[in-house]
């Protein structure tokens, strides 16, 4: 289970191109000639997945071993670029929390955003390493996981 890339970017409501906010990728796993396009490619992927995106809804879509989760919440859209067994509950949760924090950082500042921001946003690139576990993500699957285990604990003492 592997997080790829973490977008927050505004999405205008008249069609053109959405702005990306804040941006936090590990590319680390592919080749080091393949990591600028593999970039490019999740800016262009983000863009046109949030673009498609309406306001209140959530959605995923599949590409080859990938999914990209998005959430656009009234025109603030969350991305995630995720492997296949990324639990889609606990993507959904990740993705919540980035907006939350995002709005808490910058309040509405964001509505006026014109051009892509460079700016680093730390919070993304801990958000990034934190939860490539999903239990740290989903609480829901952090008390599933301990009951599993004490369960295995109780069994095996028995």
């Amino acid at each position: 289970m592997k997080i790829t890339a973490l977008l927050v970017l505004k999405v205008n409501p008249e069609g053109s191109d959405p702005v990306i906010l804040a941006n936090a990728c590990d590319v680390s796993h592919f080749g080091y000639f393949q990591r600028s396009s593999v970039r490019e490619f999740i800016v262009f992927v983000g863009r046109t997945v949030a673009k498609r995106t309406p306001p209140g809804q959530r959605q995923s879509v599949q590409h080859e071993e990938y999914k990209v989760h998005a959430y656009n919440r009234n025109g603030l859209c969350a991305l995630g670029f995720m492997d296949d067994h990324y639990p889609v509950r606990s993507s959904f949760s990740l993705l919540d929390k980035v907006i939350e924090e995002y709005q808490k950082n910058f309040g509405e500042s964001w509505r006026t955003a014109q051009a892509d921001s460079s700016q680093p946003w730390p919070y993304l690139n801990e958000a990034l390493t934190k939860f490539q576990d999903p239990a740290e993500a989903d609480k829901l699957l952090k008390i599933q996981r301990e009951l599993d285990e004490t369960k295995i604990i109780l069994v095996s003492s028995c």
